[in-house]
């Protein structure tokens, strides 16, 4: 719906005197001090920087040309007042219409009398667009550029990339969300660009200041169920004229850096090696026992620990080694409990765990592993998780249903054993199969035993299942173990009202039918494959796997 605007008028002030300015002048922007009202910046495209310090009526005129480094064909982009200091302004020029993209970005400290530069950092030929300053830190501010956002942390003394996914791209606009302390970021090609919650570059100094890391708190984490996407993917069937847009990661958002990182002993090698050739100098060979050193090394790797109010690690997350910050999303859930051969589903999701109780803390932990050797870097950090709505019907307690969760957690767990470890049996009958076609033994009781044991799994199966010929044209078995499984979870998973009477009869049928199909799984695995192996060894039978190494 369209607001009433229509009824809204502008008028002219006529307080401002404008004498000051030429009538060609086009005014590219304005900036009002916080703390004075009176004291205004304007830019013009002509380039003027005119200053104003009682409200318009005089206007002090500053060509561009006297400004330390700025060519006088330049015109100004844009002037920000700072937040914390009265006398202190910022100024970007721009004069890429003579084919200059040189970063004119300066600083006055007494209302303009005085500029200096600082573009320490940002390249040559990244023409700066907009600046913008943190209301919090004085020394934290953002630059829109020809080729990204730039950042400093100290003034503007020294300023770096803020990558994140970010395209290579001119960005004309930038700007900052205070409640969330997000920055918001329009580019030329009509994009906009969020980084998240940067509250923690408030707190970064300089890389001799920092210590090797450091985990940052977090914000409270939302929990819900997300609504599944429509059609599986983003887009479902409509096309890509269909714009869509990623959503901040669910759950608890952790951030960290690394000021130096952990690389693997060849990338640490191959780094010295280039600078070595950038300077000069000649790389030797470093010699095989280091070449087969890094052959055998295992990268280092980073996990982010997190546990719950009672000190038990519930996840480990993967987290980047590299240099710099790094943020890693908890999607507020547990392991998942299955086999870890468990494949990516039909919409290529790996499979997870169930939710989390909501309305608790949890802790996060950064923890480095090299070689086996495991060291806590940082932590712990709080991890608040709050519910995000209440249900709208009265629904089970939430421990209660937590606790059906864990239930169901540990029988799906077995279920997906079950059927992994049948199919190794399947595989260590064929290839007791081919061991004997290899061997010298006369043909009858080994082949006795395999079949029996293979009929056998063959019912197992089943039972786990159901029946595969009649599943394959559609009439599948409802009483097996899988069936009720399904049942029992299909209905609470994402649900937090509470399994019902039936639920709860579904979990108990699939609990009693797996136990003696899990001791018969069981029993062929550890007794009655391993006294065939035995056997047919015993034959001077070939060797196959599973079986130890001949004497």
């Amino acid at each position: 719906m369209l607001l009433p605007l229509m009824d809204q008028t502008w008028s002219w002030d006529a307080s401002w005197d404008m004498s000051a300015m030429s009538d060609y002048n086009t005014i590219t922007s304005l900036a009002e001090s916080p703390f004075d009202e009176n004291l205004l910046y304007a830019g013009t495209d002509d380039g003027l920087v005119q200053v104003t310090a009682d409200g318009g009526k005089s206007w002090k005129r500053i060509e561009v040309g006297d400004l330390p480094g700025v060519p006088d064909t330049a015109f100004v982009n844009d002037i920000r007042a700072d937040l914390h200091e009265p006398d202190t302004v910022y100024i970007a020029l721009d004069n890429h219409k003579y084919g200059d993209f040189t970063p004119y970005l300066l600083v006055s400290r007494n209302r303009g009398r005085n500029w200096q530069s600082i573009t320490e950092g940002i390249p040559e030929d990244h023409l700066v667009w907009r600046v913008v300053q943190d209301h919090e830190s004085a020394d934290l501010l953002f630059a829109a550029t020809e080729f990204g956002v730039f950042v400093t942390l100290n003034g503007g003394a020294q300023w770096q990339k803020l990558n994140g996914g970010m395209p290579t791209i001119s960005i004309r606009d930038i700007q900052i969300q205070r409640r969330e302390n997000d920055l918001v970021a329009a580019s030329f090609g009509r994009g906009f660009f969020v980084l998240d919650d940067y509250s923690l570059l408030r707190s970064l100094a300089s890389e001799d200041k920092m210590p090797e890391a450091t985990l940052f708190e977090t914000r409270p984490a939302h929990w819900y169920f997300e609504r599944p996407v429509l059609g599986a993917t983003r887009k479902g069937s409509q096309g890509d004229q269909l714009y869509v847009a990623d959503n901040p990661p669910f759950g608890a958002v952790i951030s960290y850096y690394l000021r130096d990182g952990y690389p693997t002993q060849t990338a640490a090698r191959q780094e010295i090696e280039s600078e070595r050739l950038e300077a000069g100098n000649t790389v030797a060979f470093p010699g095989w026992d280091v070449v087969e050193a890094e052959r055998r090394e295992t990268a280092p790797a980073l996990r982010i620990m997190i546990r719950d109010e009672d000190g038990s690690v519930i996840k480990r997350l993967d987290a980047p080694t590299a240099k710099g910050l790094h943020r890693v999303a908890w999607n507020l859930r547990h392991p998942y409990y299955g086999s870890v051969e468990t494949p990516p589903n039909w919409q290529g999701l790996m499979p997870t765990g169930f939710m989390v109780k909501p309305d608790a803390d949890y802790t996060a932990e950064l923890a480095l592993i090299v070689e086996g050797e495991a060291r806590l870097l940082s932590g712990p950090v709080t991890i608040r998780v709050n519910r995000m709505t209440s249900p709208a019907l009265q629904g089970a307690d939430i421990d209660e249903v937590m606790a059906f969760w864990d239930e169901l957690a540990k029988t799906g767990g077995q279920v997906s054993a079950a059927q992994y470890a049948l199919g190794d049996i399947f595989e260590d009958i064929d290839t007791l199969h081919k061991v004997l076609e290899s061997s010298g033994v006369a043909p009858g009781a080994f082949e006795q035993k395999l079949a029996a044991l293979k009929a056998e799994a063959y019912e197992l199966d089943r039972a786990l299942t159901g029946d595969k010929s009649k599943g394959e044209v559609g009439d599948y078995d409802v009483h097996r173990i899988t069936s009720w499984l399904w049942h029992a979870q299909g209905g609470v998973a994402n649900s937090t009202y509470g399994p019902t009477s039936a639920h709860r009869a579904s979990l108990t049928n699939a609990q009693e039918a797996l136990a003696p199909v899990a001791t018969a799984i069981n029993r062929m695995m550890n007794d009655d494959l391993p006294i065939l192996r035995r056997e047919l060894m015993a034959e001077g039978a070939p060797w196959g796997r599973g079986q130890t190494v001949p004497r």
